[in-house]
């Protein structure tokens, strides 16, 4: 297994293979991450990888978060993340980890993002539900109609497709190939599209791999 990166996402644009063919692919700006902590079986019970990613100011963590990140000499980071390897004993604390190092073209991806928050949406947006007749004086054109029977068991069952908030969740593309990498700028062209708007943070991992979000 190899190891996966944080990345920011910066938007969609197209490429030209050898034949001319236009790829659509998703530009990701992988990296650099820093190690924050390596997990062996002795101290954790599994052995696992820790990259952290986005340099911030010193009063944006709390004081604990500080300290951990100090145990690597590393610099205040945003946003934490844990990869499970098999073997951990290529890497060291505080060590750069870049987007070359970590994936290679035509390699198979998974990418996962939060997904674009759409607020609170009806039924045929968020359910994609039918509408009611549009004529002959129906009044019944965008509503929900039935949410169940009456006297028995007289509540709404829970988890009924209903209005409620729409995206923001935590969503995983998986098997994209890496079309390019641009190592002198960290960058890393992934064919199709990847969760989120312009800005998001992404975790990219080999499709063999599993990143926990810390």
């Amino acid at each position: 297994m190899s190891l996966g990166i944080l990345g920011t996402k910066l938007g969609m644009t197209q490429v030209f293979d050898e034949t001319g063919r236009a790829i659509p692919v998703t530009v990701i700006q992988a990296g650099p991450c820093t190690v924050t902590q390596i997990k062996t079986k002795e101290t954790d019970g599994y052995t696992a990888v820790q990259l952290g990613f986005q340099e911030v100011k010193e009063k944006a963590l709390s004081k604990p978060e500080i300290g951990h990140l100090s145990k690597a000499n590393a610099k205040p980071l945003r946003h934490l993340r844990e990869y499970r390897l098999v073997d951990v004993a290529g890497f060291t604390l505080g060590e750069e980890i870049r987007a070359d190092r970590c994936i290679e073209v035509g390699q198979i991806v998974d990418v996962t993002g939060n997904s674009i928050g759409r607020g609170f949406a009806g039924y045929q947006k968020r359910h994609n539900f039918g509408r009611g007749p549009m004529s002959h004086g129906s009044k019944n054109h965008r509503l929900p109609g039935s949410t169940g029977a009456g006297t028995t068991p007289g509540r709404v069952y829970p988890g009924k497709r209903m209005a409620g908030r729409m995206g923001n969740e935590r969503v995983t593309v998986k098997k994209l190939t890496v079309v390019r990498i641009d190592p002198d700028r960290n960058l890393v062209l992934i064919k199709g599209a990847v969760p989120g708007k312009p800005g998001t943070l992404v975790s990219i991992a080999p499709s063999n791999l599993v990143g926990r979000q810390k």
